[in-house]
């Protein structure tokens, strides 16, 4: 079945960018930096200075330097009364922009109504050396300050000048001639960065038992459960079934913790002694350093705390340890298992927390992040539309974050990372964001994302392609935010190990030896991207908390009118082959082409004399139509479909739906009609599933003597089809079936057959329903 296509704009483009790879050149460059194009940089190191004079009254001066090339001016911090100072600062200017010929260095001193002139050094731009990694780094030289007619002065500094590209070591922290516009306190948010998830282990604490618990209230049996609390996770045990003081639960609490471990396991051992009032009989602080950590699913060895009880004595808290009570747990890290923190469909990641069970990589995945073009103004500024522009991709744990361009609605980032590849069943994420902390306030605004799945591609081979940034918008519905240009190459190590991957688990073997239940894994899923969000909010520059959300689909779970339509006609896509073959052999039954019926009854003779050819028919059949398919396959990764998604034909209201809070905050007339919506849709699967379990509930009667009549006439029909199918030869009655059910037309009447009219008739327990 053709799929329809999505519009001409939504869809992938292949570009051919100027890159080193696949490229025949002598650069140094192109063996490693070769999937993005080179952008030459004039660098400038602004080391320290020395014997500078004093221009002040006492003697002293407060020097920082400028660095000057035509129109652009980066500026150094300046020292309070310093002679020697030392700044180590980079400056780069793009050689795009360059429109002066001279390099200017002025060093000044910095006063409070006008800044003095103290000496420059001036560069010819065709004498600055040349210089491209893996070459060492230019040693800086002193030079001797000049005053404005080329006289020497006293005072020295010490400056390295080269011409270079975006490899250059210097690169990531250098001020940017792009950038000048961003003050000093903003030149830190638009670094480029690598960033790493924190290490994710889960937490299990089995509950077993309490002994000597002293409740308050004697004269009652006490109610008591156990509360445990880590960082903003807290669970707690059921009541337990033996009201004493030596209560059992044998219960498995769960949580995500993430290493350095900041937080204490907190145990509360409550008795419920009213309907909203727990008296706390007991508490134990835990530090998570001290538990065992395991690696398999062998039971750790148990452990008996203390309780401590906390009085309140005239307004303080006292800790009150006459008596202990004490609390039985086995306690453990699980590092067997793979903390998820992304989404499964997209996960990037499948490896055990423990680095013991990791298996050794099978590739590398390298990504250039070209450039972007046709971007959308995401903000209004000094009162016309700008973007400032950077990209976060995400593999495994390690995280990147590309420069920020400022104002710019065709960035130029030519940006190369690379990542060890573990899996091929995994995915790689690029998202697209405005950067909105530049000039203090707002959010970082996502403009578009990107996901690619490393399986779907060619091992060794360069993609270059220019994907669209597609978001769903409210109340727009779905927009194109521009388009990112991406080079794409997994390099596979051994080929002999990837292909013996595919034959392993998906996850690792504690996920199957002690699977944990789907709403245990989708809370734990959400307190891990909790913790990894918070964590790198915490970097600097900080990967703030809407990317990270945005780049993790936090929000893919919950409901929207849109995917589950999309989800539905993805399942009548894959049902789609199977009606197409019954409709086939539907028509081949009604010999609606006579030469087609008689070759399919010419084969099923064959194969009824021959049964041994039935598998080995029918494995051939299908390598046929692989190789066959082989001619068609797609020469480029998947993207996002507007088609498939239901984005393109979606009712405002739906839309409206899906970008409403949780809980809801719309009023209650449109809660109350999504509501009834929501019910008839509801009322419709409800009578489908009905149907399903009538049909399932006919065979379970069949033998079940609920209708005797139905049940006498199986059971005879049963002990003669036994009979006859012992004294005929199966080939027979294979034979007499297949030419019955592609008997002629002639041969058939339109009244359902009389082994359905018999099914139809059974009992089902829908008339016990109410």
């Amino acid at each position: 079945m053709q799929k329809p296509q999505q519009p001409i704009e939504f869809a992938l483009k292949e570009t051919s960018p100027k890159i080193g790879a696949g490229a025949v050149t002598s650069d140094k460059l192109s063996c490693t930096y070769d999937l993005v194009e080179q952008m030459q940089y004039l660098y400038v190191r602004v080391v320290k200075a020395k014997d500078l004079p004093g221009k002040d009254i006492t003697g002293t001066c407060d020097p920082y330097v400028e660095v000057k090339l035509g129109n652009y001016k980066g500026v150094t911090k300046h020292f309070e009364k310093k002679s020697n100072p030392e700044w180590n600062q980079v400056f780069a200017f793009s050689k795009e922009r360059i429109q002066a010929s001279v390099l200017e260095v002025v060093l000044k001193d910095h006063d409070v109504v006008l800044d003095d002139f103290m000496g420059r050094i001036m560069f010819e731009l065709n004498d600055i050396p040349k210089r491209v990694p893996p070459d060492s780094p230019l040693a800086p030289q002193w030079y001797r300050l000049e005053d404005r007619k080329g006289d020497k002065v006293k005072g020295e500094l010490m400056l390295a000048v080269w011409m270079g590209t975006q490899a250059d070591e210097a690169f990531p922290d250098a001020w940017h001639s792009d950038a000048a516009t961003v003050g000093p306190e903003g030149v830190a948010l638009i670094r480029s960065k690598v960033y790493l998830s924190p290490k994710l282990w889960y937490v299990r604490v089995n509950v077993i038992e309490a002994q000597d618990l002293v409740p308050s209230d004697k004269t009652r049996y006490p109610e008591v459960f156990v509360k445990v609390i880590l960082g903003n996770q807290a669970l707690r045990t059921r009541t337990s079934q033996i009201k004493g003081i030596n209560p059992m639960w044998n219960e498995d609490l769960l949580f995500v913790v993430a290493e350095p471990f900041e937080e204490h396991l907190i145990l509360t051992v409550e008795d419920r002694v009213g309907s909203n009032k727990d008296e706390i009989l007991g508490k134990c602080m835990i530090p998570l350093h001290n538990i065992q950590r395991r690696l398999d699913h062998k039971p750790v060895n148990t452990r008996w705390f203390n309780l401590e009880k906390h009085m309140i004595v005239e307004g303080e808290q006292k800790k009150e340890t006459k008596f202990a009570s004490r609390i039985h747990l086995r306690l453990c890290l699980d590092g067997g298992y793979h903390v998820l923190d992304e989404s499964t469909h997209y996960s990037s990641d499948l490896r055990p927390t423990a680095k013991q069970l990791w298996k050794s990589s099978i590739g590398i995945l390298e990504l250039g992040v070209i450039s972007a073009h046709g971007l959308t103004p995401m903000k209004t500024k000094d009162g016309r539309g700008t973007t400032d522009a950077f990209c976060v991709a995400k593999y495994g744990q390690k995280w990147v974050r590309t420069r920020t361009i400022v104002d710019s609605f065709n960035p130029k980032w030519n940006e190369q990372y690379i990542w060890e590849v573990f899996d091929p069943c995994t995915v790689l994420t690029i998202g697209v964001f405005d950067n909105g902390h530049i000039h203090g306030g707002g959010k970082d605004s996502r403009i578009g994302k990107v996901r690619i799945r490393l399986s779907t591609l060619e091992t060794d081979r360069v993609y270059t392609h220019s994907y669209p940034l597609l978001v769903l918008h409210h109340p727009s519905g779905v927009k194109k935010m521009g388009e990112i240009q991406l080079a794409v190459r997994f390099s596979c190590s051994s080929l002999i190990n990837m292909l013996h991957i595919y034959s392993h688990p998906l996850l690792p073997k504690m996920h199957y030896i002690h699977p944990l239940s789907v709403i245990q894994l989708d809370s734990l899923r959400h307190q891990a991207m909790q913790i990894v969000s918070m964590r790198l909010n915490r970097a600097e520059p900080p990967l703030r908390k809407e990317v990270v959300e945005y780049m993790l689909d936090v929000d893919s779970h919950m409901w929207s009118m849109r995917r589950s339509k999309a989800n539905f006609f993805r399942i009548m896509g894959v049902l789609s082959g199977l009606i197409a073959v019954g409709k086939w052999f539907d028509s081949i039954c009604h010999w609606k082409n006579p030469l087609t019926t008689v070759l399919i009854h010419i084969l099923f003779i064959i194969l009824v004399l021959y049964p041994e050819l039935i598998l080995p028919t029918i494995f051939l059949y299908l390598f046929l139509i692989g190789i066959w398919n082989y001619r068609w396959r797609a020469r480029h990764p998947p993207h996002m479909d507007t088609r498939l998604s239901h984005a393109d034909v979606l009712h405002p209201d739906e839309l409206d739906e899906e970008f409403d809070t949780f809980p809801t905050s719309k009023p209650a007339d449109t809660v109350r009609m999504r509501y009834d919506r929501l019910r008839s849709i509801a009322g419709r699967v409800q009578t489908v599933v009905g149907d399903m379990a009538t049909q399932g509930e006919r065979f379970q009667s069949l033998l079940s003597w609920r209708d005797p009549r139905a049940t006498t006439l199986f059971v005879t029909f049963c002990f003669i089809a036994a009979i006859v199918l012992y004294v005929t030869p199966f080939q027979v009655i294979a034979l007499l079936t297949g030419l019955y059910v592609l008997r002629h037309p002639r041969f058939r009447h339109k009244l359902p057959s009389v082994p359905l009219n018999f099914f139809r008739r059974l009992p089902a327990r829908s008339d016990s329903m109410l």
